[in-house]
């Protein structure tokens, strides 16, 4: 059977990040916080539905993620991750991944996940600057990320990756240069990094519109992106996904190559979302109702929808473009084939062995790439 995925949506923050949209909930927004205690019960109550669902599927990778996953005791993630394998069982040399804060982990916390069987780290470290990071609103100082990197190896973890974010209105150039330098001392197998979006309705935002902070200039990211590009490039680190580097096949995400190969996943938790043989589904947002949900024995599910084969199309273009193996160009309609071509003239792709590849300047202009391609 083709890779099968279980992500785990842990949806509790310490504190609110003022540029982030995802369903997450401080202990102010949990009156008695007692969401947060019953989290792994309910997560099981969902396996226990997934496995009545599928049958017998096993497990290929299992990615924590949020919100803060590391903001429940350790042992909770362990659990979970034990009855993913009572339930379905992981195959040989599956990845298990938890995303991590820098301030939400300390040794005692690698040391029992890697005792209970998590074999991968992404530490949010966002950025080195002391005044960038107070703009988004991160509470971890400068240094703590090497430092959690240091701790997850000396507890035995071989693939730890960084998680850096560019473009923060008053980033400098020395500032994105100081972040990259940091970053690549740590010594992760693999880093993440995204150009900031200003999301709707978020508190940044909210700052941006009333002229309190500039929005992040197009061509500044497109440095940002390039910088970083160079110094991952330098230091070892192979581009593999636009916006992802890692230093061998290895320290790849295969969690998120599911994702980009529209391979099937299921969602556990608040808001998590699924997919199953061209259908998508999505739970109920609010920690409290999904709780409420399973202890009465109901599906989670807030909604759901077929996918039809123009509609999967698409997203394997959108998706597949990024990656470093290419996109099929048997995948693209006429009008995307001759996109395909002018932009191969223009430079943004090379075509060969039937698959259109990314260059440099084709991933540093990928949101285009896409547009053009499916149109």
């Amino acid at each position: 059977m083709s890779p099968f995925g279980l992500y785990v949506h842990v949806p509790f923050c310490a504190a609110r990040c003022g540029y982030c949209d995802f369903n997450t909930y401080t202990a102010a927004e949990l009156p008695g916080g007692g969401d947060r205690a019953g989290f792994a019960v309910a997560a099981l109550q969902e396996l226990d539905q997934a496995r009545a669902a599928l049958g017998e599927r096993e497990v290929t990778t299992v990615f924590f993620g949020g919100g803060t996953p590391t903001l429940l005791p350790p042992e909770d993630l362990v659990a979970i991750l034990d009855g993913v394998r009572e339930r379905f069982g992981l195959a040989p040399g599956a990845e298990v991944t938890t995303e991590a804060n820098p301030e939400s982990v300390d040794p005692r916390t690698f040391a029992v996940l890697r005792e209970g069987g998590f074999t991968r780290v992404s530490v949010g470290m966002q950025h080195a600057a002391p005044h960038v990071l107070q703009v988004l609103d991160r509470v971890h100082t400068p240094g703590r990320a090497g430092a959690a990197v240091a701790e997850a190896r000396a507890a035995g973890f071989e693939h730890v990756s960084l998680d850096l974010i560019y473009g923060t209105p008053g980033e400098r150039a020395e500032d994105w240069a100081l972040t990259l330098e940091t970053a690549l001392a740590a010594g992760p197998d693999h880093v993440s990094a995204y150009g900031l979006e200003v999301e709707p309705g978020t508190a940044l935002a909210a700052r941006v519109r009333r002229g309190e902070l500039p929005m992040p200039e197009g061509d500044a990211m497109a440095d940002r992106q390039a910088e970083a590009d160079a110094a991952f490039s330098a230091a070892g680190l192979a581009w593999y996904e636009v916006a992802n580097h890692a230093a061998s096949p290895a320290s790849r995400c295969r969690h998120n190559l599911g994702y980009w190969h529209s391979h099937d996943w299921w969602g556990i938790g608040p808001g998590a979302h699924s997919h199953l043989d061209g259908t998508r589904w999505w739970n109920v947002k609010h920690p409290s109702a999904y709780a409420r949900k399973l202890a009465a024995g109901d599906s989670p599910m807030a909604g759901s929808e077929e996918l039809t084969p123009d509609v999967r199309r698409f997203e394997r273009i959108m998706l597949e473009v990024r990656l470093a193996e290419g996109l099929d160009l048997a995948l693209l309609s006429p009008a995307g084939r001759a996109a395909a071509d002018r932009l191969a003239a223009d430079g943004a792709l090379e075509l060969a062995d039937g698959r259109a590849r990314l260059t440099l300047h084709g991933r540093l202009t990928a949101d285009a790439v896409v547009r053009d391609l499916t149109d």
